[in-house]
This record gives C-alpha cells, sequence and structure tokens, in this order.
C-alpha cells in the first residue's frame, strides 16, 4: 500500500458514486478493454464487483482490435473468478455483440414499477450534459495533446427571447486545466483553437437543446483542480442545479 500514491479526492468521490449506484443495481455489466493488458485498474475492479451480491455480466470490449488466439486467454482469466454468468466479446465500434448484451440484461431485470417516468431520457441535468458535450469536444480535438486532466463547468445560463419569437440561450462556461501549457494548447495560437471548440460544441448545443445558442468559452488554469474541495462541489452543483 506505501507504493501506491493516495487517490485524488476528485477519484474518491467517484469511487463512492460507483458504490452507490452498485449498492442500488440489480444487474452488474463490468465492461473491459480487453486489447489491453491486465492491470492494477482490472485487479481493482475484479475486488471491487466480487464484494457485490448482484448478478454479473462480462462485457470485452474492442475484439476487432484483437486476434483469436490472443482474446480466449483473457475470456478464460476471467471466467476463473466465477464471478460472472455471463462473458460476452463485442465491438462497440462495429456494434458487435451489443445485442446480445442488451439481452443478457433484459433477461436479468426483475418485473415492476417504473422507477422513474418512462418518458424520462436521463436524470442528469441539462446544466451537466452541455458541460459534458463541450468537454466531449475539447477531448475529439485534442485528443493526442491533452491528458485526461480538464472539466467544464457553467458559470451563467441565461434565456433572451428573440424578435422572431424564439429563445436564445446564452451560455458561458469554463475549460479547467491543470498547467499553464494545457492552457496555451486549448487557447491555440491566435485563439483559434478554442474557437474551433466553441464553434464544435455550438453546433452540437443547438441541435441538443434545440434552442440557438450563443456560448461564451474561457480557459482556467486550475493547479490540482481534482483535490480542490471548492471545485469539485461545484462541478457536483452542475449535477443537481435547475437550469431550465
Amino acid at each position: 500500500p506505501g507504493m501506491h500514491k493516495p487517490l485524488h479526492r476528485l477519484n474518491r468521490r467517484m469511487v463512492q458514486a460507483v458504490r452507490d449506484a452498485v449498492r442500488d443495481a440489480d444487474v452488474l455489466c463490468f465492461v473491459v478493454d480487453a486489447s489491453v493488458a491486465f492491470g492494477k485498474g482490472d485487479e481493482f475492479m475484479l475486488d471491487f464487483v466480487s464484494k457485490s451480491k448482484q448478478r454479473k455480466i462480462l462485457v470485452l470490449n474492442k475484439v476487432d482490435q484483437m486476434k483469436k488466439h490472443r482474446l480466449l486467454p483473457v475470456i478464460e482469466r476471467y471466467a476463473a473468478t466465477g464471478l460472472f454468468e455471463e462473458i460476452v466479446p463485442i465491438s462497440a465500434l462495429q456494434g458487435d455483440g451489443t445485442d446480445t448484451v442488451l439481452e443478457l440484461l433484459w433477461q436479468r431485470l426483475p418485473v415492476g414499477e417504473p422507477l422513474f417516468d418512462p418518458e424520462l431520457l436521463t436524470i442528469h441535468t441539462e446544466r451537466f450534459l452541455v458541460g459534458e458535450r463541450i468537454r466531449e469536444k475539447v477531448l475529439e480535438q485534442l485528443r493526442d495533446e491533452l491528458p485526461y486532466t480538464t472539466a467544464v463547468t457553467i458559470d451563467s445560463w441565461e434565456e433572451e427571447p428573440l424578435s422572431d419569437g424564439r429563445t436564445r440561450l446564452n451560455i458561458s462556461a469554463t475549460i479547467l486545466v491543470e498547467r499553464s501549457s494545457h492552457k496555451r494548447i486549448v487557447i491555440g495560437a491566435r485563439g483559434s483553437q478554442i474557437k474551433e471548440i466553441g464553434t464544435a460544441a455550438r453546433i452540437d448545443l443547438e441541435e441538443f437543446l434545440e434552442a440557438p445558442v450563443y456560448l461564451d468559452l474561457h480557459v482556467r488554469e486550475e493547479s490540482g483542480w481534482r483535490e480542490n474541495s471548492r471545485i469539485l462541489s461545484e462541478l457536483e452543483r452542475g449535477l443537481e442545479a435547475e437550469t431550465r
């Protein structure tokens, strides 16, 4: 234990969120990147799911990137644990095996009253989803340059009536990064990169929100933000805040 770095405060909160979700789940679907060698993270998660009483299904993803002779030992390793009722190799990219996973989960769900309104697509607020969509555009465009240590906060959200009867959403958001070098990458030469990210995000948000959007993006360096209780609380409030 002394050799391992302590979990970031953010990681601890994420693990607790997983524990809370597992406690209320009927079935656990454990998804593994089969193309990557078994590591400490997989070992941790195996120990984690072994302590739960729910029925379990293992999904081995990215099998399209593997030869069959490499896949078989992976299946055997997980089968030897005796934890899983089913082990399903899939390719989420190509859609292979995904219908099988859905069918196996459906078979194991208990019959009962719906926990949420059948018309409800998600329990997350629009504010949270907007932040995630902006973050998605950051990672899509800077996947090879920017570590996945970034977050997006929604600073303001205002509705403005337009002359044509529509309502425009004026959204101000901040992209958090941990280093000044990351900030330079996100902004780009003469602001070219942040402009490109903003344009892609705005187009996506207008389709998602079904309304015109004015998006004002900022980048802020916050060294060690994953250990900052104030910032983590701010991100959590985005999950809970009512936006419209």
